[in-house]
């Protein structure tokens, strides 16, 4: 099922193709593909290049994908457990200028951009979510007190739509919106619509 973006404006076809299904077909992903997204995650921008993201990723079946599930709320447990490829997004909160890194959330958010594209040139979809426990993915994974879980994201090639469970699938159909640029570019103040 295709969602394109109703645009505004032309913009890139990748970017307007891009939207968060629920829906995965049983189908594995092949390692080179799964190579490929992490290594456009890592040609992302950083601060100083300090490249702070670190990932955990599990393949369905394996022990990481197990833990992995096992930290998200029950909801998207629910329709995420079809999903060939968990990921966890890591920050590490650290700079090694010394003292914290004020923008690796920013950085990290970027590398999941990255993987995110490249995931769409793949054939790939991707739905990323928040719902996840931080504090029991900390310790499922080690995780060193400098670095901070962020966001989980599941990976896999689209289903059908059948095979979703009946509670999810009216959000599945439900149009793709998004706030005008009025609402979102502002110009003198903030709030004030800019001029474009």
């Amino acid at each position: 099922m295709d969602k394109p973006a109703n645009t505004s404006l032309d913009i890139h076809p990748i970017i307007r193709k891009r939207w968060s299904p629920r829906t995965f077909a049983d189908k594995p992903v092949e390692k080179e593909k799964i190579q490929r997204i992490f290594e456009a995650a890592r040609w992302a921008p950083s601060s100083f290049n300090e490249q702070p993201w670190r990932f955990m990723v599990g393949h369905q079946g394996d022990a990481t994908w197990g833990k992995l599930h096992e930290c998200m709320v029950e909801f998207n447990q629910l329709w995420a457990g079809k999903a060939p490829v968990l990921i966890l997004a890591i920050g590490n909160t650290k700079s090694i200028k010394g003292g914290e890194n004020a923008v690796y959330q920013y950085d990290v958010g970027q590398s999941m951009s990255y993987i995110t594209f490249q995931l769409e040139e793949e054939g790939l979809v991707a739905h990323q979510m928040g719902g996840f426990s931080r504090e029991k993915a900390a310790e499922l994974f080690s995780i060193p007190e400098d670095h901070a879980p962020l966001v989980m994201m599941a990976i896999g090639y689209h289903g059908e739509l059948e095979d979703l469970n009946p509670d999810f699938r009216d959000m599945e159909k439900a149009p793709r919106e998004r706030k005008p640029l009025s609402e979102l570019v502002f110009a003198d103040k903030f709030g004030n619509p800019a001029e474009m």
